[in-house]
């Protein structure tokens, strides 16, 4: 039976994991042979920095580690404790160690600390008085201090799939003691589905919103969610039509040089939930299908911004995306890579496994030499060859890279 704080506490809250085998998602960090896992059954964790985007189970993970090793867990946000905080946590973790009880001190947004902060920190995670974990959503090797980062093991966290998501929304209905499994919650077809999009990996939205959709009775509609949301106009099916239309869209934008254009089809995208790695592989194919020759740099920038939306996420990486979008909505077309691919696999698909012409195959043995590899292949930089070829026999005058057969 829950306290009444439990039962007043938001669901979010109330469905937070006790444990590795109730975490969702994030299966390189808490399986079975993970690092973190394996630490925590040998009692033998260090400090921590986890760093990942919210809602990814940063803080869930800090309490599991505290539990499963009976240690001793103090929270603290870096936005509203400093020095003084810390040293009265430190001064009675000393007292504790004596006892052999461990304490966890975890840090909330701990790239909020200035240096000094940071500094304050160190003795005591150096000598072992306190096991910190951090909780950062920015990159630690440039907002935590080389010397506490260099004492700490950094575990990235991921943006949560849409499978993984979508598990923590139904646990959360069928939960009859922590969840709404008591309010036997009715959805319109796709709902959930639409819910998880908007939440772009973040677990806490999620449940938030299920909570708030709830508040309006048992049925929920579609109407329900768009309030939620506050974004009716944006909701679209990440599998149906629309999102297929959309797509195309921003395809022949870009292919017809409106970037103005590009740049509302993509916005239209992230803005409905769509996930930014669909839309920059996307840009990626793109780069090569329309621009290709034309400028060889747009496969190089699109390769760049995908990196990138892979690091930093939704909403972060949206002005990457622009930026690409906008450069190859700009950069002059060609797609005679594109053509070249086409007809040379019209071409394999129709003739199968032509042999290689003996001259050009290569000859490390005397039988390969008595039998004619590599006979009469003239060495190009050092030989004049106009009249070598190089395709075979069956293909001979074929001309891809000008769209001929």
């Amino acid at each position: 039976m829950g306290s009444q704080r439990d039962e007043i506490a938001p669901l979010a809250e109330r469905m937070r994991p006790r444990t590795f085998d109730e975490f969702s998602g994030q299966s390189d960090i808490v399986g079975e042979s993970s690092f973190l896992r394996n630490a925590v059954l040998k009692d033998q964790v260090p400090s921590l920095i986890f760093w990942g985007p919210p809602g990814t189970g940063k803080t869930t993970l800090a309490r599991i580690v505290a539990s499963e090793t009976k240690g001793f867990f103090v929270h603290i946000s870096a936005t509203s404790s400093g020095k003084k905080v810390l040293q009265s946590i430190v001064e009675k973790a000393r007292k504790d160690l004596e006892n052999r009880q461990k304490t966890f001190v975890f840090i909330d947004e701990i790239h909020r600390w200035n240096k000094a902060q940071q500094d304050a920190l160190l003795p005591s995670v150096e000598d072992g008085t306190v096991i910190l974990i951090g909780a950062t959503t920015e990159n630690p090797s440039f907002e935590v201090n080389s010397a506490l980062l260099s004492r700490c093991r950094v575990i990235i966290l991921r943006r949560l799939e849409d499978e993984a998501l979508f598990a923590i929304v139904s646990q959360a209905l069928q939960d009859n003691e922590r969840g709404l499994g008591t309010l036997k919650l009715e959805f319109e077809e796709g709902i959930l589905e639409l819910l998880v999009g908007f939440s772009h990996g973040d677990a806490r939205y999620a449940l938030n919103a299920l909570e708030a959709c709830s508040k309006f009775g048992k049925k929920i509609t579609k109407k329900i969610l768009q309030n939620i949301l506050q974004t009716s106009h944006l909701l679209y099916d990440k599998k149906g039509e629309e999102h297929f239309n959309i797509i195309s869209a921003l395809h022949k934008s870009m292919r017809g040089g409106d970037a103005n254009a590009s740049v509302y089809w993509m916005t239209r995208m992230l803005e409905g939930g769509e996930d930014p790695l669909y839309v920059a592989r996307r840009l990626v194919r793109f780069a090569s299908e329309d621009i290709g020759l034309a400028n060889n740099t747009a496969l190089l920038l699109a390769n760049a911004v995908f990196d990138a939306c892979h690091k930093l996420g939704m909403p972060e990486c949206g002005v990457h995306l622009a930026q690409c979008v906008i450069y190859l909505a700009n950069s002059p077309k060609s797609v005679v890579a594109y053509d070249a691919y086409t007809y040379a696999r019209k071409d394999v698909l129709q003739y199968g496994n032509l042999p290689v012409p003996l001259h050009l195959r290569n000859a490390p043995t005397k039988f390969m030499k008595d039998i004619g590899y590599g006979v009469g292949y003239k060495y190009t930089p050092k030989e004049k060859s106009e009249n070598q070829r190089y395709l075979p026999d069956e293909l001979t005058g074929r001309n891809y890279t000008q769209g001929s057969l």
